[in-house]
């Protein structure tokens, strides 16, 4: 399965909770961070909610 690349380039403060757990599913504390999920529904649906905070690259292996 694809796999994709997840960066935070905006800062959490002043979020929703809801915004905050969503960051954290993903894997993300801090600003600047990098994580790599699979391509999942699951995993898109997260990243749609925090669209505005994240950047997505897909990942050529």
């Amino acid at each position: 399965m694809a796999k994709i690349q997840i960066k935070q380039v905006k800062s959490r403060i002043g979020r929703p909770e809801r915004q905050k757990r969503t960051l954290d599913a993903l894997g993300l504390k801090k600003l600047n961070q990098v994580v790599v999920h699979e391509n999942t529904p699951a995993i898109m649906g997260r990243v749609f909610k925090v669209r505005h905070l994240v950047e997505v690259t897909e990942v050529v292996e």
